[in-house]
C-alpha cells in the first residue's frame, strides 16, 4: 500500500515547477490531488499527466490570491473526496516589481504578502476543520533560503517567506492539539521549466551559480517534492513546526571559505559569466 493511499491533497501552483511535482509525487504515493493553479491549462495538462501515469486528480483555475477563490477550492476538495488531508501551500506570483523599501509599492508589498503569508492563514481558516477530522492533516508551506539570507531588491519577497517561516512555526503550536501538523521547506534555486529554458541559453551562468552549492549542483523540483511528500506522511507524524532547508548545502557553508572558492573558480575558468544578480528560488 502506498504511504498516501486514499488521502486527498490540495497543491497551489500544481501546474508546473515545484508543484506541478509535488502533485504527481503525492499522486504517485496514493493521494488524491486537487491540482490547484491560476493558469488553468497548466493545471488541467498536469491533472491529465497524473491520470496517465494511474493515478487520481481534478484540475482546477485557482487565483489563490483571491479570498472566495481559496475558500472555494478548500471546499471543492473536500466535496471532490469527501475528505481533505494534505494542504500544499506551493503558489507564488507578482503583479509588479519587487525592490528595496524606497522603490516598492504599496500595491507590490500587499500582493506579495497575500499570496505568500495570508493564504497559509486561509489554509487554517477553511482547512482544519477539514484537516483535523481523520486526526492526520498536514499542511506543507514553501517558504525559501531567502527566509534566512537577504538579497538586494527583494524586500517584498524576503519579506513574505520569513512571515511564512513563522506561521509555520507558531500555527504548529495553536493546531498541533487538533491533530493537524504545519511544516515548511526551504529551497535553494530549483530548476523549473522556467528556469531550465534559462540555463539552457546560458550554460556558463548555470555553471557559475553551481558553485554556490557544496553538492556543485542546483535542484530540481522533485528534490522539493519529495521532501514534502515525506512531510506528508506518517512517517514524520511526530514532525511538526520544522523548516526543512533543501538547498545543498548552501546555507551552511561559511562565506570566508565560500568566497576563496568563488576565486579559485573563476581563475581556473576565467570564460565563466556571472549569472543575474537577482534569482527566483
Amino acid at each position: 500500500m502506498s504511504n498516501l493511499q486514499d488521502r486527498v491533497a490540495i497543491v497551489t501552483g500544481g501546474g508546473r515547477g515545484i508543484g506541478g511535482a509535488t502533485a504527481r509525487r503525492l499522486a504517485a504515493a496514493g493521494a488524491r490531488v486537487y491540482v490547484a493553479d491560476k493558469d488553468g491549462a497548466a493545471a488541467a495538462e498536469n491533472a491529465a499527466r497524473i491520470l496517465d501515469a494511474g493515478g487520481s486528480a481534478v484540475a482546477a483555475a485557482v487565483d489563490v490570491s483571491e479570498h472566495d477563490q481559496y475558500a472555494a477550492m478548500v471546499e471543492n476538495a473536500a466535496a471532490q473526496w469527501g475528505r481533505l488531508d494534505i494542504i500544499v501551500n506551493n503558489a507564488y506570483g507578482r503583479h509588479e516589481p519587487d525592490g528595496s523599501a524606497l522603490t516598492v509599492t504599496d500595491s507590490a508589498f500587499d500582493y506579495g504578502l497575500t499570496i505568500m503569508a495570508k493564504t497559509i492563514l486561509w489554509s487554517a481558516r477553511y482547512g482544519v476543520p477539514h484537516l483535523r477530522a481523520h486526526g492526520h492533516g498536514s499542511i506543507v508551506n514553501i517558504a525559501s533560503v531567502h527566509g534566512f539570507l537577504y538579497a538586494p531588491g527583494s524586500l517584498v519577497y524576503e519579506t513574505g517567506k520569513a512571515a511564512v517561516i513563522a506561521m509555520t512555526k507558531q500555527m504548529a503550536i495553536d493546531l498541533g492539539p487538533l491533530g493537524v501538523r504545519v511544516n515548511a521547506i526551504c529551497p535553494g534555486h530549483i530548476v523549473t521549466e522556467r528556469q531550465a529554458e534559462h540555463w539552457q541559453k546560458n550554460p556558463s551562468h548555470h555553471k557559475m551559480l553551481e558553485q554556490n552549492y557544496p553538492l556543485r549542483h542546483t535542484g530540481t523540483p522533485d528534490d522539493i517534492a519529495h521532501a514534502i511528500n515525506f512531510l506528508s506522511t506518517d512517517e514524520a507524524r511526530f514532525i511538526t513546526g520544522h523548516i526543512m532547508v533543501v538547498d545543498g548545502g548552501m546555507t551552511v557553508q561559511l562565506q570566508e571559505n565560500f568566497g576563496n572558492h568563488m576565486g579559485h573558480f573563476m581563475r581556473a575558468h576565467p570564460d565563466t559569466q556571472l549569472p543575474p544578480q537577482q534569482l527566483d528560488f
